[in-house]
Formats: structure tokens, C-alpha cells, sequence
């Protein structure tokens, strides 16, 4: 590890969201080029780095800092570095040589202690020197509650995100309560507040402590799927957490429920506790949708039919009997709900839907939860249709530190007559609880999807919980189109989905199963299947091949066969420019995948002539690209998304990238392949289940590969209960309709 002192002459490069910087620092013996997270650092400051020398290919040796310390100037030359750097407005180079010359080395006393002095100055007002005062002492102050929080483990841009937030108060917080960070502040956990408290000395049974912990709970809970937990279950799990008497959990639970924090609820025979925002949003949405279903238009019998018959005529089908009762019910009902398998018609219904919409002069949006979701429904109805984001028109401002918002609200309702959602298994209930708030009553909410497929990432499970409510009007088609003889995909989705379980001793050309006993086999026969055999069969690239797997880490992992299978579908080329980020290699030609939503992402989509033809804002998980190019020099990199986006990504921002020629299941969802190979070997029991497989399978459109053991999957269709989830959707929706 090498230490160096000295001071910043200047910044290179900064990036103000995440505090990377490049720097120049000028040291006794040398110049040094520094990179590393600078929070709060300005040019001109002495400060005390160490970190490891690094050979940069394009720019040379360099020194990676991991750690650095800002140290106040004591002699007159630092001193003068300093005020000339532009740190403190008011102050250059010219005004910083008087000052110093005026007062050596008892410059910054005499600026901390009596700065009326500095109007002593030519050209240094009594307001100007107030202000240079304030200044310093701010900046003083940062830098010791920067110095402060070190000694707790916090990094210095946290530091700096918490003074802005609390100022001063922040040390008395860290010291008396550090658990009101975990609760306030995006980026500190209870663990986090948990390691902070074991040092200031916090008590293991402290009221602050436990009631962080059971939140927490509450919280950890909800990326799982659940709005709530039983009151046992959370005693429970808070228990094998802080480790404290069962009595003082239950204590500090009534208390949060006293404040309004959280809230019970009683569901049969056992009490619910939910976080009090998660059953607000469900008791919102709950009236929202009983309001909408009290919209319906009274049209009689005759008219509907002779409405359906036309739309028959107009594009030349003829719907089945379930078909026929879902548009009807779509055009008459306010809210209304259409569910079914693959091969049962969904899309005929879609169409004509639309089309009964159109006769009828009705403006209608359609939407899905995803890009890719969102584009295929594009394709298949002949109609655009945008992600439920863009639909909202989401925003997001970095600068005030605050939380994405949607423009489209109660208060700014879309303008529109019906709103047509696609694959609504993938929503969840905030994402719900928001797209409600933007429909005012009257307008029509058309929901479509299948309900037997995976739920939401977020918590809650909004289709299946509308569809158990009994309330929402919806048809669920079950007539399969795509005969067995057609599609094996299809019908054998249908028997994963019922439980059935498949023989594969008949390789079909669309849905068969290898057998292999170990991974190495397994990988062995995904290479060969990816990059020589199947492209050749089915006329397609390997990219268009889609590897799905339930699992990130592992043998048969996301992460591993990544790796493996970017040495075969794109290996390193002189001709392909690559770069190293973390434990990823990415370069030119890869297919990539956005892991988190970036509302700052700026985006543009190209015409013809090379000219931007639409720009907009915002890029999210589960978005699919490609890497077209990587400019090293100005260290940016431009991937062009499965919809046409194209964007730049600094490669600060990589760490949101990853490898996509395998992803997860869940990660699937909304999206179709021309083929799709699931290597399947065992694993944990929570991540081997019924609809993680019929996901899967239904993702493909020509053929289906299930490499490894017929054991698991048989396995897997056995298993229909393990993604089980607490919700009170359904529940909501009973007590309102009863009131």
C-alpha cells in the first residue's frame, strides 16, 4: 500500500453522481495522477492518499486510491493553494496572494476568528469577508463530521450525503440513535446502522434498535414478494435478528403500531402485520378499482352483438364463444380483466378489443411493465405501446436527492378513454397503486395477462389477488388454438401448468430434454447447442438465443455461463475493442442487460440519415442491448437497446451492466425467443418450482431445450407452492366492497 501527501493542483475528470475523479497531485518529488471516489474534494486541497499503483494501458501508471485523508494547511504556501483554487467563492489567485501577504501564517485563524479583518483588503467588502467566514467554516465543519463519521466505518460521499441532509446534528445522531438513519436514508440499513451502533455503544435491547429491526423485517419481507407478515413470523425472524427476549419484540411492535407506523390487521384466525404505507397503497388501490368496475356502459344485448359481429367481419376472424365474452365485457365494463395460457387467443382478443375501441371513437394507450414487453406487444397487436413508465412520464431529480416520481397523477390523470395493460402478472403493487392513480373514473382499465405465471419482482401478486377478489369482472380463456400436433411448446406449458408431468422419451424439433449428469456436460452441450447447431436449424444467431436459468450464482448460474458463453458467441478479437470492469469483460458485440432503473439515462432514437429522430430520459432493469462501441479516450461506452434506444455509458455507470446470453427466469418475463435453453441440475429447493418453469417455457416461440436431469424438472412440476406470497389485495377489495 503506498502513502503520498500532497495537494490537489487539479481535476482531470469528475463525475458529480458518484464522485469518481481523476487528479493531479503535486507532491515533493513528483506529479501524481490519482483515481479513485473524491467526495467533497476541490482543487487546491493538501490531502494524504493510499491506495496501489496501477499500469493503465492507455493512460500509464497511475495511483488507485482507496482511501484518503483532506489535511488542513499550516504553512503559507499550502495556505495560498488553497484560497486561490476557487474553493471559497470570492477568493482567485490575485485576492488570495494579498491575503496571505497581509496576514501569514494567521490567515485562516484570523479568518475563523475574526473575519471582519478581511476587509482589511483591497476590494474585500465587510460582506464579502462575512461571507468567505461562512464559507470556510462550512467547509471546516464538513470535513470534521467527514473526519467524524470515518471512525464508524462510513465513506466519506456517505458522510457527505448525510451532513447535507442533517448538518451539524448528524454526530448527535450517530451517537445517541444511528437506527434513525437506516430509517430515513437510502444507502444505510439496519446493519449498516447495526455496526455503527455496536461502536457508539447502543444497547442490544435499546427501543431504537429493536424497532429498527422489526422494520427491517417488514422490509427484507417485501423484496421476497410480501406486504405483510404474520405477527408470528415477524416476532420470529425479528427474534433470529437482534437476538433479544420474544417479550421486548412484541413491546416495541404495539408500540410502532401505537405511532402509526405499522398496522394489524386480522385475517381469520392469525393477525397481519403490514408497514402502514404498504396497506395504505393496498386499500387505495382496492376503492380505485371498485370505483372504475362502477363505470360500465349499458348497452344492450342485441347491440353488443351486432357490435362483435362487425368486428368479426372487419378483421376477417371468428372468435370462440370466451373470446366473444371477453371483448364484450371489455367494451361494456369499466374494469375488466383477460387471462389465458399461451395458444389460447389472447391476441385475437386484444385486436379486437382495439378495434371495438376505435369504432367507438375511444382514445386508448397501450403499456407493459417492461421495454421488451412493451415492444412485442407492439408487434403483435400492429399498435404502440410504451413501458408503464414512460406512459406515467416518470421523472426523477438528482439534485434534490429525491425519490423518482411520476408526472401522471391524480392531480394530472392520462388523457385518454381506456388503458390497455399487457402482461400484468409483472406488476406490482406500487406500480399499480401509481398507474391507478393516473386513471380517473370513466376510463376504462383493460388488464391482460396469465396468472400462473411468475409474480411481480416487487411485492405483492396484483393479477392473482384481483382475480381471488371476485369483485373484478374477467374471463379466462382456456381454448387452445395451437393444437399439440402444431406446438408441443404450448401443450406441454399447459401440462407443467396442470401439474401433468411430460415423457420426453420423443425428442420433438420444438420441446425436448438432454440428459446430462454434471455440469461440465451440461456446458459442454450448451456450447455446442448455442454456437453450432441450433442457428443452423432454426436460421437464427446465437444472440437470438436466450439461456434461462433459475439461479445467479452456481455451476449453471447467470454469472458463470456468461462467462462461458461470451468466449464462444463473442470472443476477443484484435478487431474488438474490450475493457475490464470489475469481474466483467465487456467489449464490442456483447449483448448486455440494464440490472436497475436509471432515470437519468438520456437515450436518443436514430433516424436513417443518422440524425436523432426521438430523445427522452430513462433506461430500466431487464432492458436488453447491445455494445456497439467503447471509447476508451473519453471513457464511454454506446449500447443500442432491443426498442432502438441508443445511449452512452460513462464507465462509472457500468456497475448497473451486466452480460445478458444468460439471464434469470424472472428476469424473462414479458419476453419471447426464438429459442430458449434452460439448463436444469438440481439446485436450492426455493428456486425449483411449477411456474418458474412454465415461465420459462412459455418464453419460447420456436423451440424449447432443457439440458441436464428429468428428475428436476419433474421435480419442479411437482412443486406448486414454494413462490407462495402474503398479500392482502384481495382482502382490501372485500372490506371496501362491504362498506
Amino acid at each position: 500500500m503506498e502513502v503520498i501527501k500532497g495537494y490537489v493542483d487539479h481535476f482531470l475528470y469528475y463525475n458529480e453522481s458518484n464522485t469518481y475523479g481523476v487528479l493531479e497531485l503535486d507532491t515533493e518529488d513528483d506529479d501524481v495522477i490519482c483515481t479513485g471516489r473524491f467526495p467533497g474534494l476541490t482543487e487546491g486541497e493538501t490531502i494524504e492518499v493510499s491506495g496501489e499503483w496501477v499500469d493503465h494501458p492507455t493512460y500509464g501508471v497511475q495511483l488507485k486510491v482507496l482511501n484518503y485523508e483532506i489535511i488542513e494547511p499550516t504553512d503559507i504556501l499550502d495556505m495560498e493553494r488553497y484560497l486561490a483554487s476557487g474553493a471559497i467563492k470570492g477568493i482567485g489567485p490575485s485576492t488570495a496572494k494579498k491575503i496571505i501577504k497581509h496576514f501569514g501564517e494567521d490567515t485562516f485563524r484570523i479568518i475563523e476568528e475574526e473575519p471582519e479583518r478581511l476587509s482589511e483588503i483591497k476590494g474585500i467588502t465587510e460582506r464579502k469577508a462575512i461571507s468567505i467566514a461562512t464559507q470556510m467554516s462550512e467547509r471546516h465543519e464538513l470535513r470534521n463530521v467527514v473526519m467524524f463519521m470515518q471512525k464508524y466505518g462510513i465513506s466519506n460521499s456517505m458522510a457527505i450525503k448525510l451532513y447535507d441532509e442533517y448538518g451539524s446534528q448528524i454526530k448527535s445522531i450517530i451517537l445517541n440513535n444511528p437506527y434513525k438513519l437506516a430509517r430515513e436514508v437510502n444507502g444505510i440499513g439496519f446493519k449498516r446502522a447495526d455496526e455503527i451502533a455496536a461502536k457508539t455503544g447502543v444497547k442490544l435491547d435499546s427501543e431504537f434498535r429493536i424497532q429498527c429491526g422489526i422494520i427491517h423485517c417488514l422490509k427484507e419481507a417485501s423484496t421476497d414478494g410480501h406486504t405483510y407478515l404474520p405477527r408470528e413470523e415477524l416476532i420470529r425472524s425479528a427474534y433470529e435478528l437482534l437476538g433479544v427476549c420474544e417479550s421486548d419484540i412484541e413491546r416495541q411492535l404495539d408500540e410502532l403500531k401505537i405511532e402509526r407506523q405499522l398496522i394489524e390487521v386480522k385475517s381469520e384466525d392469525r393477525l397481519n402485520i403490514y408497514l402502514t404505507e404498504y396497506y395504505q397503497i393496498e386499500k387505495n388501490c382496492a376503492v380505485k378499482l371498485l370505483t372504475l368496475t362502477r363505470y360500465s356502459d349499458r348497452i344492450s344485448a342485441s347491440e353488443l352483438d351486432s357490435e362483435i359481429k362487425s368486428i368479426e367481419s372487419e378483421l376477417d376472424i371468428e372468435l370462440h364463444d370466451l373470446q366473444r365474452e371477453a371483448v364484450i365485457k371489455a367494451l361494456s365494463e369499466g374494469l375488466f380483466i383477460l387471462t389465458g395460457g399461451p395458444g389460447t387467443g389472447k391476441t385475437t382478443t386484444i385486436k379486437s378489443i382495439i378495434s371495438g375501441l376505435e369504432r367507438r371513437n375511444l382514445r386508448f394507450v397501450l403499456a407493459a411493465p417492461t421495454g421488451r414487453a412493451a415492444k412485442r406487444m407492439s408487434e403483435t397487436t400492429g399498435y404502440e405501446a410504451s413501458t408503464i413508465h414512460r406512459l406515467l412520464s416518470i421523472k426523477h431529480n438528482p439534485e434534490e436527492r429525491a425519490d423518482a416520481y411520476f408526472e401522471m397523477n391524480e392531480d394530472n390523470p392520462l388523457d385518454v378513454d381506456a388503458v390497455i395493460i399487457d402482461e400484468a402478472s409483472m406488476v406490482d403493487i406500487l406500480l399499480f397503486n401509481s398507474l391507478l392513480k393516473a386513471i380517473t373514473p370513466g376510463c376504462k382499465l383493460i388488464i391482460v395477462g396469465d396468472s400462473n405465471q411468475l409474480p411481480s419482482v416487487g411485492p405483492g401478486q396484483v393479477l392473482k389477488d384481483m382475480l381471488d377478489s371476485g369483485v373484478c369482472p374477467n374471463v379466462e380463456l382456456k381454448y387452445i388454438f395451437r393444437q399439440s400436433n402444431e406446438s408441443h411448446i404450448v401443450t406441454y406449458a399447459h401440462m407443467i401448468n396442470n401439474g401433468e408431468q411430460i415423457d420426453f422419451t420423443t425428442k420433438y424439433e420444438d420441446f425436448f430434454l438432454l440428459k446430462r449428469d454434471n455440469y461440465e456436460e451440461i456446458r459442454q452441450a450448451l456450447l455446442y447447442l448455442i454456437c453450432e447447431k441450433l442457428p443452423k436449424h432454426f436460421n437464427t444467431s446465437p444472440m437470438q438465443i436466450q439461456v434461462l436459468t433459475p439461479m445467479k450464482k452456481g455451476a449453471l448460474g447467470v454469472w458463470e455461463l456468461n462467462r462461458i458463453l461470451q468466449e464462444c458467441i463473442n470472443p476477443p478479437s484484435d478487431k474488438k475493442v474490450e475493457l475490464e470492469y470489475g469481474e466483467n469483460i465487456f467489449r464490442v458485440g456483447d449483448k448486455v442487460m440494464q440490472t436497475k432503473n436509471n432515470y437519468d439515462m438520456e437515450w436518443d432514437i436514430m433516424s436513417t440519415y443518422g440524425i436523432s429522430a426521438q430523445r427522452g430520459k430513462g433506461v430500466f432493469n431487464g432492458d436488453i442491448g447491445i455494445i456497439d462501441h467503447i471509447n476508451k479516450p473519453s471513457r464511454l461506452i454506446k449500447i443500442t437497446f432491443d426498442d432502438g434506444r441508443e445511449a452512452e455509458y460513462s464507465y462509472e455507470t457500468l456497475e448497473e451492466l451486466e452480460l445478458a446470453y444468460a439471464i434469470t427466469i424472472h428476469k424473462s418475463q414479458g419476453s419471447e425467443y426464438p429459442v430458449v435453453i434452460m439448463p436444469l441440475l438440481g439446485g436450492p429447493r426455493s428456486l425449483l418450482y411449477r411456474n418458474l418453469l412454465y415461465t420459462g417455457v412459455t418464453r419460447a416461440k420456436d423451440c424449447v431445450v432443457i439440458l441436464g436431469s428429468e428428475n428436476t424438472v419433474k421435480e419442479m412440476i411437482r412443486c406448486e407452492n414454494e413462490n407462495r406470497r402474503y398479500t392482502g389485495l384481495a382482502a382490501r377489495i372485500g372490506e371496501v366492497e362491504g362498506i
